[in-house]
């Protein structure tokens, strides 16, 4: 059955943060409309499968918990949770505790607004206050963002952002690559969606450490920028549609 909501969490070796993320959606799902939470575990060497089935146990009934057999990439992982997903609404967060997941009450209510508004499907980004990051990595992202939005114009401050919420049907248009997370702003706007931000509080991660380093992820970032500059020089929609 076709709930409203899905909350899709990509996660690799999180066992010590899953467990305090789960409870925090456990607290919030009376706010939330009718809903379901997936976690894509990809490929996790460590007790993570263990502590989200634990999770599940102690409370979060509605969580639905799909491995894939060895890493494959948060973008991979994202696409799993989504093509399996039930929801006409994908909301995507991470699952190291650094997202709050009260936003997702506010980027669905202005969605659905949209959408009343305009009929049109926007993507709304929970851009990130005052980043909890280590500068080394802050100042990467604004330099990543500061390119990106020079060479995709995109709009959006933000676009790396965790936090994100789209239709699902939209988000199965998009060709799949690794890194498609960091560019869904630039690539829906391509198929004509607008752009929604909202502000959204960043933590510390409550566990480990980040699994990427600022100079793999400039190198691949910059090469995946390339590629999605060409997919939005590339694609042709058209205006208007009419049948007789």
């Amino acid at each position: 059955m076709s709930r409203p909501l899905s909350i899709v969490i990509a996660v690799l070796n999180e066992a010590r943060n899953v467990g305090p993320v789960c409870a925090e959606l456990s607290k919030m799902a009376a706010s939330f409309p009718e809903h379901e939470v997936i976690f894509v575990n990809d490929g996790s060497t460590d007790d993570t499968l263990a502590s989200l089935r634990a999770a599940r146990a102690a409370g979060l009934t509605q969580m639905r918990i799909i491995s894939h057999d060895r890493r494959l990439g948060k973008s991979a992982a994202l696409r799993t949770g989504i093509e399996a997903a039930q929801g006409q609404w994908i909301a995507t967060m991470d699952g190291d505790g650094q997202d709050d997941p009260a936003t997702i009450i506010a980027m669905y209510r202005a969605a659905t607004h949209a959408m009343e508004a305009e009929a049109e499907a926007p993507i709304v980004v929970g851009v990130r206050r005052k980043r909890r990051d280590g500068l080394s990595r802050r100042l990467a992202t604004r330099i990543a963002n500061g390119l990106r939005q020079k060479l995709l114009k995109d709009g959006c401050p933000d676009t790396g952002a965790p936090m994100k919420l789209f239709r699902r049907d939209m988000f199965l248009r998009l060709p799949q690559f690794e890194g498609l997370h960091r560019f869904l702003p630039a690539l829906f706007g391509t198929y004509g969606a607008k752009l929604i931000c909202i502000e959204t509080q960043h933590r510390p991660r409550l566990h480990g450490s980040s699994k990427y380093t600022n100079f793999g992820r400039a190198c691949v970032g910059l090469r995946d920028m390339m590629g999605v500059a060409w997919l939005q020089n590339r694609t042709r929609l058209p205006r208007q549609l009419t049948e007789e």
